[in-house]
């Protein structure tokens, strides 16, 4: 590799020996299946909302409990906070120039992606069971 090629890699790109190319395509990829999921999970949604639009609170429950409408709601919410937290690290990384802070408020919000996934099919598993 030329010097001028190695000069323009970051330190830690240059010690694992990766260029932009080799980090950057799989989070593109995830981030786009991701949007894709999230069409027809929003769709659901949004058809599921309208459904419970004046319901009471037993037939919103039982509406919820259901197999397929629990699954998909879990599906929904994984799908959801996973595509939020890739979304956010692009913002991160483009906007905040000390990698230090870069990399807690990446961490942490992948952390609290996680547990606020957690806690939502955590309880929709609650109303389902």
């Amino acid at each position: 590799m030329s010097q001028k090629a190695d000069s323009m890699r970051t330190p830690l790109g240059r010690v694992r020996g990766l260029g932009a190319a080799k980090s950057g395509l799989s989070h593109w990829w995830h981030q786009r299946l991701t949007a894709i999921a999230m069409v027809p999970l929003m769709g659901w949604m949004i058809w599921l909302v309208l459904n419970l639009a004046g319901a009471s609170y037993a037939e919103a429950v039982a509406l919820v409990s259901h197999p397929a409408h629990a699954t998909i709601m879990m599906l929904f919410v994984g799908v959801g906070f996973w595509h939020a937290s890739l979304g956010l690290q692009v913002v991160l990384e483009d906007y905040v120039s000390h990698e230090g802070r870069r990399m807690m408020a990446i961490i942490a919000v992948k952390m609290l992606a996680i547990l606020l996934a957690s806690l939502s099919m955590f309880s929709i598993l609650k109303i389902a069971l």
